[in-house]
């Protein structure tokens, strides 16, 4: 049987309020969608006539080396399918991508146990709008048009991420184009409010497996969804099930998807209506290509909350007021349209120092750099800058980005890619400079989540 080819894209994200409060239940991340996309082709694998093969090949093309291949196959006692990275050349070392093989294993998986399919060998292609990666020195100097997907030129290893959200958008588009591959659209379809809600469930249970640990998954709903308020899930629902290939898994993984059996329903709470950008501004991201170790700085700041409890939830209650009525300050000058006084934006101004003075109280106790100094001279240079809202350092915090609310106008932006393009950033205690270049990254706020894309405009890409 030849099927269509599918292509589905997703978003990224950006975490502007609610850092490390997100991963308690009691409290909710403001979580926007960012217009940069990863896009995932699902196509037929050709092979020579009367040959079969039981083999997925995943490609990447604007990084060296990025080319995966796995066997698959159904175990015996509902194991679900197991996927087998395979090496492309005897000769090179075996290539491993944990969240592209652990993403399939749980697709194939969960397709087995729904329709029983022929599951035919696939060619997937992997595609990364540039701003998912520090732009290179050619592009950033403004030498010649820039491609639509560039070709990087290093292993993706290799390669400086800038925080938006790379791994989640991958595991959802790439979910969803396996599952609107194989299945039937009368048995899942992803422009559906069920659909979606079936590859939130399988993408964060997948993202989860190959992170090795369960997180918030507002990074993965903000795939699904686009921008939301968001409160996390119950962890236990995904805490207890097996591994592909051992007894029972594909029951496991069904009923998890699906919200049956012991797992319970998923209890997390998507508000859309709750987000918006006032019309005539607009969020940006300036890529700070230092980086952050943001497992190690959750860490330190929930140690330091369970060692100083009454203080630090009286901070974080301060926060998720803060966080809310910053969303809701939002919203009001949204919807005041006819108010175009400077007055129009001094809630949202004052909401976002408040949330900052309360990060930095965070980051003095706690110890870790949530919005470290160099950060606080950044932010406050461009807030200098008219037509600047305000902005923060998104999610866990650190050196790797920080954003902006701005007005919508090129004289703004103009003035902000000036100020950073002579900025001088240290992260270092003794201030010498480390290297740390500051660009304007091209996205924006993306209400839209998932999508099915037309996979003709991608032909020129595809293997």
């Amino acid at each position: 049987m030849v099927r269509d080819a599918v292509t589905v894209s997703a978003p990224g994200k950006v975490l502007l309020a609610g850092g490390y409060l997100v991963l308690d239940r009691e409290y909710t991340g403001l979580v926007f969608g960012l217009d940069a996309r990863i896009h995932v082709t699902v196509q037929e694998l050709e092979t020579s006539k009367g040959v079969t093969l039981n083999e997925v090949v995943v490609h990447s093309p604007q990084f060296e080396d990025a080319v995966w291949e796995y066997g698959y196959r159904l175990t015996e006692r509902d194991g679900g399918m197991k996927v087998t990275a395979l090496r492309v050349d005897a000769d090179l070392k075996l290539n491993r991508n944990i969240f592209v093989e652990t993403t399939v294993s749980y697709a194939l998986s969960y397709i087995a146990s729904r329709t029983n399919p022929m599951i035919s060998p696939t060619s997937i292609t992997i595609l990364a709008d540039n701003d998912y990666y520090s732009t290179p020195a050619d592009l950033a100097n403004g030498s010649g048009a820039a491609p639509r997907f560039h070709n990087f030129g290093v292993p993706i290893t290799k390669a400086h991420k800038t925080g938006l959200g790379s791994s989640a958008a991958l595991v959802t588009a790439l979910t969803g184009a396996l599952l609107s591959y194989y299945l039937p659209k009368e048995t899942y379809d992803i422009t559906t409010d069920l659909g979606k809600r079936q590859l939130h469930n399988l993408a964060q249970a997948a993202h989860c497996a190959a992170q090795g640990k369960v997180g918030s998954g507002f990074d993965v709903a903000s795939a699904i969804y686009g921008s939301c308020v968001y409160r996390r899930f119950s962890p236990s629902i995904l805490s207890n099930h097996g591994e592909p290939g051992k007894s029972n898994f594909g029951r496991q993984l069904r009923d998890i998807v699906d919200g049956t059996g012991q797992t319970g329903a998923w209890d997390h709470e998507i508000a859309k209506q709750g987000v918006k950008v006032p019309k005539g501004l607009r969020l940006v991201m300036c890529d700070v290509s230092c980086g952050s170790q943001t497992p190690g700085m959750v860490q330190q700041v929930l140690a330091w909350r369970k060692d100083n409890p009454d203080e630090a939830n009286e901070i974080w209650r301060q926060l998720h007021e803060n966080n809310t009525a910053l969303a809701d300050d939002m919203k009001k000058a949204a919807e005041d349209e006819q108010n175009q006084t400077t007055d129009r934006y001094a809630k949202v101004k004052a909401r976002f120092h408040s949330i900052r003075a309360l990060i930095r109280t965070m980051s003095e106790k706690s110890g870790v750099p949530i919005e470290p100094p160099e950060q606080t001279k950044l932010l406050d240079t461009c807030e200098s800058v008219p037509g600047v809202i305000g902005g923060v350092v998104p999610g866990a915090g650190g050196y790797d980005a920080v954003s902006l609310l701005i007005q919508d106008d090129a004289e703004v932006v103009a003035k902000l890619q000036s100020l950073l393009m002579g900025w001088k950033f240290s992260s270092s205690e003794s201030g010498q400079e480390s290297g740390g270049r500051v660009s304007m990254l091209g996205v924006r706020e993306e209400m839209e989540g998932v999508r099915l894309e037309k996979t003709n405009q991608y032909q020129e890409w595809l293997s």
